[in-house]
């Protein structure tokens, strides 16, 4: 699992069909403090998220999960909303 919060939204006008109906979003990583850790990335989202939320994501092969049986061409997919982040020295 990791952290991002989501910064934006992406159109594409041609793209593989396996994407068709699904929303893609900009999510800029961060750590579970709320830093950012690494450039933007682009997440298929299956939660309803919107411009600044701070969201969890999965990528590499997890990121297809939510979509099986069927194949879906992701290297992201945002699976959560962060509503808060507990640790020691206090939360965002």
């Amino acid at each position: 699992m990791n952290a991002g919060r989501v910064t934006g939204r992406v159109w594409a006008t041609q793209k593989d069909a396996s994407l068709e109906g699904r929303r893609l979003l900009l999510v800029q990583p961060t750590n579970f403090r709320g830093a950012a850790t690494g450039p933007e990335i682009v997440a298929l989202d299956t939660v309803s998220a919107g411009i600044g939320d701070h969201v969890m994501y999965v990528s590499s092969s997890e990121a297809t999960i939510p979509f099986r049986p069927g194949l879906t061409a992701t290297d992201a997919t945002i699976v959560g909303i962060l509503e808060r982040v507990d640790h020691v020295d206090g939360s965002w």
